[in-house]
């Protein structure tokens, strides 16, 4: 089980890399694009021993972006609930990446359990890829062990899961540990070097903003003869809230996380339309094609998030933000108009594959430098505003954040078993309850 966003190989030189790097890791005071991170490339004494909970696409991307990031990092060991996705991982990578790459048969650990065999490892390091609806569980168990954790977006799908995540951001500065979320814009220069412009009053006090995640459909597996219901549901977890939280929840937290960033903080309340115009067909789950959500800002501001999952149609994927002296420009340019206006640098490396190593870069400099990195609390105000349109799209209610914390929204199964499970029925606005 793993998210299988994948991205091209980085394929970064050392030149390349660290004309890039940057310790703008938190989102705040931010370096120069063109400074690296101090010792970064030294091979020090800390070894960095990784452990893998998901070996999909995206786990096995964020294999070979760990290694770009920095040196002094092994892979040691890998979990997955799937057999064959676990052996195609491991072939794959075994063939690419050499001695960095030690992952014996017998720290090889494959069923729903996976997780606690990789964390029982000597690792100390440990990214978790699996489907987004096990992340909070995932994150509470490698925090009880001791572990750095980088943990792939969206870091919940439910309350419950929200809840349990702010309970582990305690633990995690109780412990001195540090977590790295999958959000790369936080960790992209072009993306950093507007916000902090925004920041900096260079379009006046913000009151609105546009966000698109507007694409076409994504990956699909045929059911098999053998497999169980959860089995299915598992391989084509995207489809399924209670494993993906929806598109919204999963792709599109990405530029949500940007109006949260942009804004400096959460929407207190959301309206919002949505449903399945386009993949109507029960391979598809339960989930929409396409969300609509207008959120509001405790000083009355607004944004809207548009996203939809519908081949054919046109994509846009940017973020625009509208001041009292000016307009910021977010993806896929970077650039300001008005009173103080301001474009990218073109020299900036603007390839969002160097956000995917650098995340790792920043996590590992915090680790090696001893001063934690704790962005749990920030990805899972993201991923409740994220979940807050979807549930007001769901309702076709005008939700606000304080209703929805309110609730006891857990919709993970308590328990997961090789057999019959049923798919709960397409949310219908109107009729569906928070």
């Amino acid at each position: 089980m793993s998210d299988q966003h994948d991205q091209t190989d980085a394929g970064l030189s050392r030149r390349n890399f660290l004309r890039t790097a940057t310790t703008a890791a938190v989102g705040a005071t931010v370096a120069s694009p063109f400074e690296a991170i101090p010792g970064l490339h030294a091979a020090g004494s800390d070894e960095i021993r990784v452990g893998v909970i998901g070996c999909g696409g995206r786990g096995s991307g964020a294999i070979r972006n760990i290694l770009q990031a920095a040196e002094g990092v092994r892979i040691v060991a890998m979990g997955d609930a799937f057999e064959d996705r676990l052996t195609k991982s491991v072939e794959s990578l075994t063939k690419r990446l050499g001695s960095q790459f030690d992952v014996p048969k017998d720290r090889q650990f494959v069923g729903l359990d996976a997780y606690e065999k990789v964390l029982a490892q000597d690792i100390n390091y440990v990214i978790l890829a699996t489907p987004p609806g096990f992340r909070p569980m995932h994150i509470k168990a490698a925090v009880a062990a001791g572990k750095h954790v980088f943990a792939e977006k969206p870091v919940c799908v439910d309350v419950a899961g929200a809840r349990t995540n702010l309970e582990s951001f305690e633990e995690i500065r109780k412990k001195g540990l540090s977590l790295v979320a999958g959000t790369q814009y936080r960790h992209f220069v072009p993306y950093i070097e507007v916000m902090k412009r925004i920041k900096d009053g260079s379009i006046g006090d913000l009151v609105a903003g546009q966000c698109y995640y507007n694409a076409g459909e994504l990956w699909s597996h045929e059911r098999q003869p053998q497999w169980t219901d959860l089995e299915y549901q598992l391989r084509n977890w995207y489809y399924y809230t209670y494993f993906s939280g929806d598109h919204l929840v999963e792709q599109a937290v990405h530029n949500v996380d940007a109006m949260v960033w942009a804004f400096g903080a959460a929407p207190v309340g959301a309206v919002a339309t949505g449903g399945r115009q386009v993949r109507t067909d029960p391979l598809f789950g339960h989930i929409y094609d396409h969300f609509t959500v207008d959120y509001e800002f405790a000083d009355g501001s607004h944004c809207m998030m548009m996203c939809r999952q519908q081949e054919g149609a046109d994509n846009k994927v940017a973020n625009e933000f509208v001041g009292t002296k000016g307009r910021a420009f977010v993806l896929p340019k970077y650039y300001i108009t008005g009173d103080r206006p301001w474009k990218l640098d073109q020299t900036v490396e603007t390839r969002l594959d160097n956000a995917y190593v650098q995340e790792h870069a920043a996590l590992i400099s915090s680790i090696r430098a001893g001063k934690p990195l704790n962005e749990l609390k920030q990805v899972n105000e993201t991923s409740v505003a994220a979940i807050l349109g979807r549930e007001a799209a769901y309702t076709g209610k005008a939700l606000t954040r304080e209703e929805l914390m309110a609730s006891e929204q857990s919709l993970m199964p308590e328990k997961l078993e090789w057999g019959p499970m049923a798919i709960p029925p397409v949310a219908m606005p109107g009729e569906t309850t928070l």
